[in-house]
């Protein structure tokens, strides 16, 4: 039958022990000053992951815009180049029927 590719799953145990979230006030066995350090380094990680999500908004953004401005641009390009063949079409038309009218 056909081959199954087999993931490597983590132990469980540490799994549980990355998702579980460390709450300084429940966990025993600490003094006073480790919970408070705990704590501040606790708002130290979440004020760098705002920061990050800030900047990855604004790249995000950046990126966005580029992308519109750049589809805006070309177009407007392409408009523009069409119309300078329409306007050099009727300035060959316009020759030809001057060279016409002079053969004449």
């Amino acid at each position: 039958g056909p081959s199954h590719g087999t993931g490597m799953p983590l132990e469980p145990g540490r799994e549980a022990a990355f998702a579980r979230r460390i709450d300084p006030r429940r966990e025993p066995g600490l003094s006073p000053e480790q919970r408070l350090h705990m704590a501040r380094v606790e708002r130290a990680l979440q004020r760098r992951l705002r920061g990050r999500n800030v900047l990855l908004a604004l790249g995000i953004g950046a990126v966005t815009l580029g992308i519109y401005g750049y589809t805006f641009y070309s177009v407007s390009q392409e408009r523009f180049l069409d119309e300078l063949e329409q306007e050099a079409e009727a300035a060959r038309a316009r020759a030809r029927a001057r060279a016409e009218s002079a053969g004449s």
